[in-house]
Order: C-alpha cells, then sequence, then structure tokens
C-alpha cells in the first residue's frame, strides 16, 4: 500500500490598500499558468471505507504499522502527541512523516547478509485495537539458537522502580511464556520478540523482529548478543539459579535516566546532517554560504 497526502490550500488574496497599489496591481501581467495551477488530492474511496470498517471494528481506535515497522519517530505530529488513530488520514499523517516506514518503502533489505535479489514485496496495513499500556511492562527478548538468551527493558530511557523488585518473577514468567508459546514454532532460530507482562503477571506477544543490528539491542550489543561469551555471568540473580537462564538488563537507577532516542526525529534531517558531518556536501554548502555572508558584511562596513 502507498499512499501520498496532498495539502490543497485557498489561493491567498490581494487587499487593497490605497490607490498607488491598485495601479501597481494592474501594470503586472499575470499568466494563466501562475494564476490556475492546483493539484488535486488523490482519493481512494474503496481503501479508506474499509480502513475505517476495521477501525470501527476494533473499537474506533487503533494503532498502525507496515509490515515491519510502525511508526513511532512520528508521534510528535499528531494532534494528540501519540500513535492512537481514529481515521485514515490520522495513519496517512504518521507514516508520511515517519522516518522508520519511509525505511520499510525504499530500503528494508539494507542490512541483509543474502546475496539474492530483493524479493518482491507486498505491503499491508496492519491495525490493531489500541490498548493502553504501561511502558514498564514492555521487555524485548532475544532468541539465538531457540534459545532465550537476554531481556531487555524495552523502555529503558527510564527508571521504573518496580523492576527491580520483581526482577525474578518477570524473568521467571517471560521465560514461561516463551517455552509454552514460542520456543520451536517459528521457522528461524534466530530472533527477537517484543512482549508485555501486565499487573497480574500475564504476558503477552507484541511484536517479532530480525535477530541483527536492524533491531535496536536496547541494553544489550549487538556484538554481545552474537558471540554470547560476556551474557554467561549476567544471569539474574535470586532464586532463577538455572545457568541456561536469560541475561536480564533493566535501568536500575534514576542517574541512568537518558533522554528518548526518538528526539532526533524531530529536528529537521538538514541540521542532524551538519551536526554529525554525514553529509560533507551539506557541510560544503554550509561554509560556502557563511563565507558569502561575511564577504557581503565586509562591503557594507
Amino acid at each position: 500500500m502507498t499512499a501520498l497526502l496532498w495539502f490543497q490550500g485557498d489561493p491567498p488574496q490581494n487587499s487593497q490598500t490605497n490607490n498607488s497599489d491598485c495601479d501597481e496591481e494592474d501594470d503586472i501581467q499575470w499568466s494563466d499558468d501562475e494564476t490556475t495551477s492546483t493539484v488535486t488530492a488523490p482519493e481512494f474511496p474503496e481503501f479508506h471505507a474499509k480502513v475505517q470498517e476495521a477501525i470501527n471494528a476494533l473499537g474506533g481506535s487503533i494503532f498502525p504499522k507496515l509490515n515491519w515497522s510502525a511508526p513511532r519517530d512520528a508521534n510528535w505530529i499528531a494532534m494528540n502527541s501519540s500513535l492512537r488513530c481514529q481515521s485514515l488520514s490520522d495513519i496517512f499523517l504518521l507514516f508520511k512523516s515517519s522516518d522508520f516506514i519511509t525505511h520499510d518503502f525504499t530500503q528494508p533489505f539494507l542490512r541483509c547478509n543474502d546475496d539474492s535479489p530483493d524479493p518482491s514485496i507486498n505491503y499491508e496495513l496492519v491495525l490493531r485495537k489500541w490498548c493502553e499500556l504501561i511502558p514498564g511492562g514492555e521487555f524485548r527478548c532475544f532468541v539465538k539458537e531457540n534459545k532465550l538468551i537476554g531481556i531487555s527493558q524495552r523502555d529503558y530511557t527510564q527508571h521504573y522502580d518496580h523492576i527491580s523488585h520483581q526482577e525474578d518473577d518477570i524473568c521467571r514468567s517471560i521465560q514461561d511464556f516463551f517455552r509454552d508459546n514460542i520456543q520451536y514454532k517459528f521457522l528461524d532460530e534466530d530472533f527477537v520478540i517484543d512482549v508485555y507482562r501486565d499487573s497480574q503477571g500475564r504476558v503477552w506477544l507484541i511484536d517479532l523482529n530480525p535477530f541483527g543490528e536492524v533491531t535496536d539491542s536496547l541494553l544489550f550489543t549487538w556484538e554481545e548478543l552474537t558471540s554470547g561469551n560476556s551474557l554467561r555471568g549476567d544471569h539474574v540473580e535470586g532464586e532463577n539459579t538455572d545457568q541456561d537462564a536469560p541475561a536480564f538488563r533493566y535501568t536500575t537507577s534514576e542517574v541512568t535516566v537518558q533522554p528518548s532516542p526518538c528526539l532526533s526525529y524531530r529536528i529537521p534531517r538538514d541540521f542532524v546532517d551538519l551536526s554529525t558531518g554525514e553529509d560533507a556536501y551539506k557541510l560544503i554548502d554550509f561554509l560556502k554560504l557563511k563565507k558569502g555572508q561575511q564577504e557581503e558584511s565586509d562591503e557594507e562596513s
């Protein structure tokens, strides 16, 4: 599914404040192309009707995503600063503003090691019933060779006090859920899953991700996860002394609280490229601009 969202406004109206303004406007000759060019917004009536029907069937509010990604980096542009959508226009706004979604459309296999040609993709719009989840209950689980090797707090930028008090229970319930519902049930033996543990201790599967750098490793590094050596002494303490228990990491102190990594997506791309030096041509253009401004200032003085 591909869609473009166009915005069309009314042409500005010129106000006449005095006779001299009127005379100046009479002397100006406007071409038809300049005064009558318009852009017609595309319409998808059948698709719109199906999406709205699905939204209504899911309770009127949904969480949208594409085949792989959700527009988590674009929630700032929504009126409610949330990924909660109630119409197709809400979905279009988030998708159009998301670098994650753009990546899915343009470079979905950027970090794949397979040398075979990229397969044709049938893009699917996935709508899920909206649920209010407590960020402190979300965890990312790393599975290698069908073994759960690591669990990371999903929202690692914040400290949640209950995690340290329930460390053993959280790890055990996630292990039980993985063993009973996930292990040996996928074609791949290396993958990443996101789960949610509610206040009653029940665990729910949220999403499935590829095992590799395209997926955020959160409180681990991909070198640790792929080698596995540094994880052996990183198991949870307490009653769970199983040597095969996964490493469990979470933010342990308010001192370690960090800004959200998605904040950088609110900055114009040109600013990011200049600050990081990723685009040398933009830096050269910027320096030329500053040099030109300096020369103009010197001439005026």
